[in-house]
């Protein structure tokens, strides 16, 4: 869909002056646009925050506004807020509104709100730009093929979910474990990617997989209960919508039958998931998310030139209050590996916020500008990713 958009963006193309990028508007205006709150995405909006702050882009004032999430009309820049609520046709309209009120940068978080962004702007004369992040299945979305093919007003990072790491913590709960559940929604390309992996690592270790469909929320316990009538000795969540919405249905039925259950992020033990295990760096998404948008902001570099970045990460914390609950007893394998536990109602988790290590804003950009700089997408990864793409049809 999106090749050959940047056969002839090379490093050197990175590396304009400000005159060249300069804003035409003396204050830009940035849309956050997030498919739901939650915890981990306000610890992305701190990252991208703290890089705006960095660089001078907000005063101190304004960013306690932006702390309680009210709209911003800045010194430098504009900055709006929207929420989906987790709801997809919420998302669409939260997207356009956000077009309507003439953003000149979307930063939308979670694959279907930036797969909505990159759709209603795929075709617009002069898009904004769109920089995504917690997208954790950027090319089964359409978002783009490869991680230099690409809309050139699209940029990003993926949160890459480490399936091939998670599917075998079934095997340190379980050794002897053979049949497992999953959930998809058809329409979700996260889900899809999701369940697809799930799949593909479940089998390479001799694991069954049973998947059942879903398409809203009424939908999770029916499916919930379905697998578990089909004998399933676990249930392991993709990255989906649903999967997030209705944990605490599915938590539900797993509390009756004393079913374990693993989710694919660390925050899932938070919603009650006996097992959160999968991506945790949420916070470097946003400082990455952050350096692109600073680095366009001040006009040092051509984001259209970099290729969509990957953070894999694994953390693991486990919910004990529910595992009991459930008469579920957690390995000691588990155990060891638990970054933390929520166990009587309070968690070990640690809570000291993350920051920006200290330096001075010269030094910043210059560490900045370099982390860009690897990120660039010369003609010959072009090509690679061209030939690739190529071979698999």
């Amino acid at each position: 869909m999106f090749r050959n958009v940047l056969p002839c963006l090379v490093v050197l193309c990175l590396l304009l002056t400000p005159a060249a990028l300069a804003q035409e508007a003396e204050n830009p205006t940035i849309a956050i646009l997030r498919f739901g709150r939650q915890p981990l995405s306000a610890i992305t909006r701190m990252g991208i925050l703290d890089m705006l702050q960095a660089y001078q882009f907000i005063n101190t004032d304004e960013r306690a506004l932006l702390n309680a999430e009210e709209d911003l009309q800045g010194e430098r820049i504009n900055l709006i807020w929207g929420d989906a609520g987790l709801d997809l046709p919420t998302a669409n309209i939260m997207v356009e509104q956000a077009l309507d009120q003439g953003a000149d940068i979307l930063m939308p978080f979670t694959t279907p709100v930036a797969q909505i962004a990159v759709n209603l702007t795929l075709d617009m004369e002069d898009p904004p730009l769109v920089i995504f992040s917690i997208v954790s299945a950027p090319y089964t979305a359409g978002i783009a093929d490869a991680p230099c093919l690409k809309p050139s007003h699209v940029a990003g990072t993926q949160a890459a979910v480490p399936y091939d790491q998670i599917v075998p913590l079934l095997h340190r709960q379980d050794p002897d474990i053979q049949l497992i559940g999953t959930l998809v929604n058809q329409a979700e390309p996260n889900s899809v990617y999701g369940n697809e992996q799930i799949r593909q690592h479940s089998e390479a270790l001799g694991i069954t997989v049973e998947t059942a469909t879903v398409t809203g929320l009424p939908d999770v316990s029916i499916a919930a209960e379905t697998l578990m009538d089909k004998g399933v000795e676990a249930l392991l969540l993709a990255a989906g919508s649903l999967d997030l919405s209705g944990s605490s249905a599915i938590m539900e039925v797993a509390l009756e039958r004393g079913i374990p259950v693993f989710g694919p992020t660390i925050g899932f033990a938070n919603r009650g998931v006996h097992v959160g295990a999968g991506f945790t760096d949420f916070y470097r998404e946003g400082v990455v998310v952050g350096r692109m948008l600073t680095a366009h902001l001040e006009g040092s570099m051509d984001v259209a030139a970099l290729s969509i970045n990957a953070l894999p990460s694994l953390g693991v914390a486990l919910n004990l209050d529910t595992a009991a609950a459930a008469d579920i007893s957690l390995s000691d394998e588990l155990l060891a590996m638990a970054d933390y536990v929520i166990e009587n109602g309070e968690s070990t988790q640690d809570r000291t916020p993350p920051s920006l290590p200290e330096m001075s804003l010269e030094e910043r950009r210059a560490a900045d500008l370099e982390f860009l700089a690897g990120l660039a997408c010369t003609e010959e990864m072009i090509a690679e990713q061209q030939a690739a793409l190529d071979a698999a049809e």
